[in-house]
């Protein structure tokens, strides 16, 4: 019998799943709470300048250094400009309009764009019929979520959600053009475009938002914006990477279902948000369309073990070696929970 030796999940990896989807689904928490009293364009520059000082703060301490040639920074400012800029400041103006539990349901969308554009923009990501089956499904649980506001008109309320989408539509473009940095460190792939996007919200912020005009923030909004900053951007980073090095890049992906599921527990318990039953219908869709593309619960279903995954071919192969259009499509959208680089690290 073949020995089985893929990564598996234990107690401690189980733990730092569970720790991530707090985190990132936290995120939308705490720029809920900060965006009551922080412009959107500000709120984004200080977690992406706040994080990508701790994360230089790590990278020193573990003995690495940013790389210094232009082309190197050149593929980090578009990384960020995909992954950082663009999501966060959509998902944070949304979030003035809309709860965030709806903002990450809406946000959960990221991997059916990813397998859409892999789909379109590359040659050997092609769509196979069990996921675009989950793509039809979860893009009509985005449409179940949205769609009572759309048919009261093109609104705020409906506006913020299509924001919150069309961040998901570019994480996925950000997913697709993360595959330049296969190879690299992931960290320093995720400090530098930080540093870049940082660099990028910095004119922005100041010609908008004037920051200096506005009223000193209180402890509660300084907490959440740090918060935002250091655990569910750094913290999140540091623990995604830890993840991946030791249970692999299926296992991971498991967060992307348990982000929405914080969030709105956080937002229910702490903000009273509430959402409607049409919000969690639509949930429920999404869940399934990322269920059918993982495979791991149709395999499970049909008694096979989750270990192993279906191959291009139709036969069940190994899932330390998932077939390649699986482990560059399905990457994890940390939205607005950390951004992610865009790697794949088995």
């Amino acid at each position: 019998m073949e020995r089985n030796d893929a990564p598996r999940m234990g107690a401690i990896e189980w733990i730092m799943l569970v720790s991530l989807s707090i985190l990132w689904g936290g995120s939308f928490f705490f720029s809920k709470v900060a965006v009551a009293a922080i412009p959107p364009f500000t709120l984004v520059l200080g977690r992406t300048g706040m994080a990508s000082m701790a994360l230089i703060l790590v990278l020193w301490a573990l003995g690495h250094r940013l790389p210094r040639d232009g082309g190197a920074w050149r593929r980090y400012a578009t990384m960020g400009l995909l992954n950082n800029v663009i999501p966060f400041c959509l998902i944070v103006w949304g979030q003035t309009q809309i709860a965030s539990g709806l903002a990450a349901i809406l946000n959960a969308t990221t991997p059916l764009f990813t397998v859409v554009l892999a789909h379109v923009l590359t040659r050997d990501e092609q769509l196979a019929p069990m996921k675009l089956l989950g793509v039809l499904i979860g893009l009509s649980g985005a449409v179940v979520t949205i769609g009572p506001e759309l048919l009261g008109g093109i609104g705020r309320h409906a506006l913020a959600e299509l924001a919150v989408v069309a961040a998901a539509i570019s994480y996925g473009f950000a997913g697709i053009f993360g595959r330049r940095f296969k190879g690299g460190n992931p960290m320093v792939t995720a400090t530098g475009q930080l540093t870049a996007s940082t660099a990028m919200m910095l004119p922005i912020a100041l010609i908008i938002d004037k920051p200096w005009q506005l009223a000193m923030p209180g402890m509660t909004i300084w907490g959440a914006w740090i918060a935002l900053a250091l655990l569910a951007t750094s913290l999140g980073y540091i623990l995604y990477f830890r993840i991946l090095a030791t249970a692999g890049a299926t296992n991971v992906l498991l967060v992307t279902f348990l982000i929405p599921v914080s969030a709105i527990l956080l937002g229910a318990a702490i903000l009273g948000e509430r959402l409607d039953s049409h919000a969690l219908a639509g949930m429920g869709l999404i869940f399934a369309g990322l269920a059918l593309i993982d495979g791991r619960l149709l395999l499970i279903l049909r008694g096979r073990s989750p270990a192993l995954r279906p191959n291009a071919d139709g036969s069940i192969g190994r899932a330390d070696r998932p077939p390649p259009r699986f482990r560059q499509v399905l990457r994890i959208s940390p939205a607005a929970g950390s951004g992610r680089c865009g790697q794949d690290v088995e």
